[in-house]
């Protein structure tokens, strides 16, 4: 069921009044589990029990962990449910590539009827990826909590186990992010499950969330989508090189756009539903690194591949050596994470040896810092506008090349899309289709000026109250603008790009 549908507004329209029923406030949380089982089921109702095992698995797992006093016993359990995640992660996601890349290797038939056969065909449950990742950081937070203190780490874990897997039920299967995250944490959600009130509902604050989440999908990533597409192979190799580069650009954008705009809206139903779910986009674009270009995109994949995998493997505590080993594991596994396919290992790789580069030569701390604005200026604000902007374009750059292992995952496809790129210099640029990718690419730049470094330190220090309102009347008409651009210039409904992954 996806949120850019009638269906979709119409099931939430349903499930808001009833949750919202004064004689049904007590049952608040089950109305919201039924619903999630429905919303999840909507199209592949069979995928629900993948979902139903992964919430047993992880409340069981997470309630022994809590009321075991013995710390090794403790590790068993928390250990046996992280590996029991990553066994059914890897089965319905990654058997296929194993399988294909082993029956490669011994040349084992894939016949039909087959094992090899049947591995291939093993259905991908949409939104693994990000519920594994709950009910593993569930499972490991309450053993941390637990090995501080008692008290902490039955904060959260209901004492009664019915109550807990009600609880468990809900974290995992929260609709608005359970497709595409935002990734949450228990220790952040679960505190929050109290009775919600209609008179407490931010309608500004949701209002603002969707009318940009929706205008980002629909109206800049469903027309990107169009032109985007003729960087498929074949296509791309009929084109020039600047109308290469340029559909690579609006891909750059498109992903975004469709990304962020997800996250948006499932931050806008939450809210509306009483609940608080993280930001997972910071104005990535306008990054002058690629370590601030990943504290701004996709944040709650970053920081839960940091807390949960960087911080145990030893972090940058155990020497340099080791440092760049562990980012080179993170990033190819955070890679791998995004589709069962090596084209996405290599876009981890890529990215990891972009950071590693980073790290040796200590571009990774000279440029995440904005000057205070109390602080005398050391550079003119033109120097100061030149060099940020020099900066941008060249992560903006390298992440984009990177996108297009997104867009061709096969190797090959890609290899050969930057072939073209050379050979087809001379072809003339294909205008039909700059123009409109330009276009619609515009509105994504605009978002990000007013955050840009050199933009954000100026009005830090001209934080006046009349420079305050007329920056929120801006941001007003900028909002009426959106909400008609939704209802007159929407592209043609497509499901979200995350929703592979």
């Amino acid at each position: 069921m996806l949120f850019n549908s009638i269906e979709f507004l119409v099931f939430f329209a349903i499930v808001f009044v009833i949750y919202y029923f004064p004689p049904l406030q007590k049952v608040q949380v089950p109305i919201l589990i039924i619903a999630s089982f429905i919303f999840y089921s909507w199209s592949a109702p069979a995928l629900l029990l993948i979902l139903l095992l992964s919430i047993i698995i992880n409340a069981t797992v997470s309630f022994q962990v809590a009321r075991i006093s013995d710390k090794k016993q403790r590790f068993f359990w928390a250990l046996s449910g992280v590996v029991l995640n990553v066994l059914i992660l890897s089965l319905f996601k990654y058997a296929g590539l194993l399988t294909n890349f082993v029956a490669d290797v011994f040349n084992i038939a894939r016949s039909e009827g087959s094992i090899a056969y049947l591995f291939l065909k093993l259905p991908l449950p949409i939104g693994i990826s990000f519920y594994t990742f709950e009910g593993i950081s569930l499972i490991v937070d309450v053993l941390t909590q637990k090995n501080k203190s008692e008290t902490a780490a039955n904060a959260y874990v209901s004492p009664n186990f019915s109550q807990h897997l009600l609880n468990t039920s809900f974290f995992i299967s929260f609709f608005p992010n359970l497709l595409s995250g935002p990734i949450l944490k228990s220790k952040a959600f679960y505190p929050q499950i109290v009775p919600k009130y209609f008179k407490e509902i931010p309608w500004n604050f949701i209002f603002r969330s969707l009318v940009v989440g929706y205008f980002l999908k629909m109206v800049i990533a469903d027309n990107l989508k169009d032109y985007t597409f003729w960087i498929s192979f074949p296509y791309y190799q009929g084109f020039g090189t600047i109308t290469n580069l340029t559909l690579l650009f609006g891909y750059s954008i498109q992903i975004f756009a469709d990304f962020a705009g997800y996250s948006l809206i499932a931050i806008g139903f939450a809210a509306a539903l009483g609940y608080k779910i993280p930001d997972n986009f910071d104005f990535p674009y306008i990054s002058r690194s690629l370590s601030e270009f990943w504290r701004r995109w996709h944040i709650s994949l970053s920081t839960w591949l940091r807390d949960y995998l960087y911080f145990p493997l030893g972090g940058n505590r155990k020497g340099k050596i080791r440092t760049y080993v562990n980012l080179m594991i993170v990033m190819t596994l955070g890679g791998l994470w995004h589709g069962a396919a090596w084209s996405y290992a290599v876009w981890g790789i890529y990215h990891g040896l972009g950071l590693a580069v980073e790290r040796f030569f200590g571009f990774d701390k000279s440029k995440n810092k904005l000057p205070e604005p109390n602080q005398p200026k050391t550079k003119p604000i033109w120097q100061q506008l030149l060099l940020d902007s020099l900066s941008v374009l060249g992560i903006f750059s390298f992440v984009s090349v990177g996108w297009l292992l997104f867009k061709l995952p096969r190797f090959e496809e890609a290899v050969d899309f930057a072939v073209t790129l050379v050979r087809n210099y001379k072809v003339k640029p294909g205008w039909s289709h700059i123009i409109p990718t330009l276009i619609f690419s515009l509105p994504v730049v605009i978002y990000h000026i007013p955050h840009f470094p050199t933009w954000q330190n100026r009005m830090k220090q001209d934080s006046n109250k009349n420079g305050q309102k007329v920056w929120s009347l801006y941001q007003d008409l900028a909002l009426g603008i959106m909400l008609a651009m939704i209802f007159l210039n929407s592209g043609s409904s497509k499901q979200f790009i995350y929703f592979q992954f």
